[in-house]
C-alpha cells in the first residue's frame, strides 16, 4: 500500500468507525468524508430477516486496487475502506469507506467515487433472505 492507502481490509468481524477515522488522521486535511453503509431490514418492498456477505479470493486485490485508484484520480491525503463479510443482522456495519483531503469537495468526491467503484468492482456478495422466504444473490456476476 502506498501511504495514500491508510487502511484497506475486508473481514468477518465487526466494523468500527473509530478506527477508520483514527487510520485517517492528518493535520494538513481539512475534510473528511465518511460513508458508513449498514444492514437495513428491507430491499426491494420486501423485509430482510438474514443477509450473508461472501467476497472471491482477489476481493481484497480488487478492493487495494479500487482504493489506489482513488487516491490517483482526487487529491486525497488518505483512503480508507473496510467491508465486512459472514453473516450480518439488521443494523450491522458492512462498509466503511473514508478520504481525507486539503479541502472537502476533493474529500465528497473522491469518496463517492469510492463507494461506488468498490460496489461496481470488488467480487463481494450479498445473499439476502426475506419474510416471506424468497432469497436473492445481489452483486454475482
Amino acid at each position: 500500500m502506498t501511504d495514500l492507502l491508510r487502511l484497506v481490509d475486508i473481514r468477518d468481524t465487526p466494523l468500527d468507525v473509530t478506527e477508520v477515522l483514527d487510520a485517517l488522521g492528518d493535520d494538513g486535511a481539512g475534510g473528511l468524508t465518511l460513508f458508513v453503509g449498514q444492514v437495513r431490514d428491507h430491499d426491494g418492498g420486501k423485509g430482510v430477516t438474514a443477509l450473508d456477505y461472501s467476497a472471491h479470493p482477489t476481493a481484497l486485490a480488487r478492493l487495494e486496487d479500487v482504493c489506489r485508484r482513488v487516491a490517483a484520480d482526487h487529491d486525497v491525503r488518505g483512503v480508507a475502506a473496510v467491508h465486512r463479510v459472514g453473516q450480518l443482522r439488521i443494523g450491522d456495519l458492512a462498509v466503511v469507506v473514508a478520504t481525507t483531503a486539503a479541502h472537502r469537495g476533493d474529500a465528497f468526491a473522491a469518496s463517492r467515487d469510492l463507494i461506488d467503484t468498490l460496489k461496481a468492482e470488488v467480487p463481494i456478495w450479498k445473499h439476502q433472505v426475506f419474510d416471506d422466504a424468497s432469497e436473492e444473490w445481489v452483486g454475482t456476476p
